[in-house]
């Protein structure tokens, strides 16, 4: 095994070195270890992908697709997200210029984020959110400058976000990334509320990154994209791994005005070349012959989250219900405590349950943990027994 030189070990890149992997992972791997846990920290769908999908992959092997795809991804997919677009949020975009396929939303976040920020540039971010948004801010060179949500219900005001953009100075100010259906809140914004966020930024020299990778996952109401309200300056991010339950199939995309998906694309091209062939035409025949597969996983999930919500607020961790996604946000009394880490590794250790921190989401996680439903509902009933019974011990 050879071990790094003496000579480059201070050649680093000075962003990267300082930073840890995601608080999510760190957490996810620790309690894997711990016997007999139960882990309700990743948010991935515990169904399998689709029949018919699967088959779409297996044939584009059999028929030898084995050589690089068009860079921005196989123009048939690329129609086939144009359409589902259309059909699903009514909103348009050319497959042949608007559209970037990706190695899942992840890749479709950084080369965004990419193709706006310059060294100095200001990205406004609400917590809690998405792990990764904070760390890709910083690796480009820019600064995230978070907003605490929390005592606004999660909610991202029109009226706050003035405030920042004021505060930061609008000149400074290039994007803001908004996230929903919220990972980890649940919450989803209505178009009112959507509509305050447009009034604000409509005038101003920024562009929304909106990540929706979540809009087939809402329970109660229809999903409204932001790019419907604001389609010059909305840069739309979403995917299959939520939907359809293809986190291992890698595809994101990219929906933007032609403008910026040239540059966009260029990010993408120094990346990663193309997206894999079979993973395409799988999430092609996803998105054309599969548009209601996502219905029957909803259902289970909102059947979860009805269960979860009232068993965590019986036993006395208050806990907004979702409205989308798969997680419920809950806080943690302030009678037992302990910060957001301190309870997530006691839980772990004594309750046997695995949960995330809510500060792996921001600043303004703190005092909150995560739980994904998208486990069985044996393993969510046994998680909450035990919960009951370490809180009882907690509170002793």
């Amino acid at each position: 095994m050879p071990e790094l030189d003496s000579t480059v070990k201070n050649v680093v890149n000075k962003t990267i070195d300082p930073m840890g992997i995601s608080q999510i992972r760190v957490f996810a791997e620790k309690f894997a270890k711990i016997s007999g846990l139960i882990k309700l920290t990743l948010g991935e769908p515990d169904f399998n992908v689709p029949e018919h999908v699967k088959m779409a992959a297996i044939e584009s092997i059999k028929e030898n697709d084995s050589h690089y795809s068009a860079q921005k991804g196989i123009l048939g997919l690329r129609e086939a997200i144009s359409n589902y677009l259309n059909k699903q949020f009514e909103i348009q975009y050319d497959p042949e210029t608007e559209i970037v396929v990706t190695i899942g939303a992840t890749e479709a976040i950084y080369d965004s984020l990419a193709a706006i920020i310059n060294p100095g540039d200001k990205v406004l971010i609400p917590t809690p959110t998405f792990a990764l948004y904070i760390p890709i801010v910083k690796i480009l060179g820019g600064i995230p400058v978070q907003i605490n949500t929390t005592e606004d219900g999660f909610q991202l005001t029109g009226k706050k976000l003035a405030q920042v953009i004021e505060k930061e100075g609008a000149d400074k100010v290039k994007a803001l990334m908004l996230n929903f259906p919220g990972n980890p809140t649940g919450f989803v914004y209505s178009k009112n509320q959507l509509q305050e966020i447009v009034d604000v930024v409509k005038d101003k020299n920024m562009f929304v990154v909106s990540d929706e990778i979540y809009a087939e996952l809402t329970y109660g109401r229809k999903h409204i994209s932001l790019a419907k309200l604001l389609p010059g300056k909305t840069i739309l991010i979403n995917g299959l791994s939520k939907s359809h339950a293809m986190t291992g199939y890698r595809i994101g995309y990219i929906a933007a005005p032609k403008d910026f998906v040239t540059n966009a694309a260029k990010m993408h091209a120094f990346v990663v070349t193309a997206p894999s062939n079979p993973a395409q035409y799988a999430a092609k025949e996803a998105l054309t012959n599969g548009i209601d597969d996502p219905i029957a996983m909803r259902k289970i999930y909102q059947e979860r989250r009805d269960y979860i919500v009232d068993q965590l607020n019986d036993i006395g961790y208050p806990t907004l219900l979702p409205e989308g996604a798969f997680y419920t946000f809950s806080e943690i009394p302030a009678e037992f405590n302990l910060t957001a880490i301190e309870f997530a590794n006691k839980l772990a250790e004594e309750g046997k349950v695995g949960v995330t921190p809510g500060v792996a989401f921001g600043e303004g996680g703190e005092g909150h943990f995560r739980m994904s439903y998208a486990s069985s509902m044996d393993d969510i009933k046994e998680a909450m027994k035990r919960l009951r019974i370490f809180t009882e011990n907690l509170k002793n």
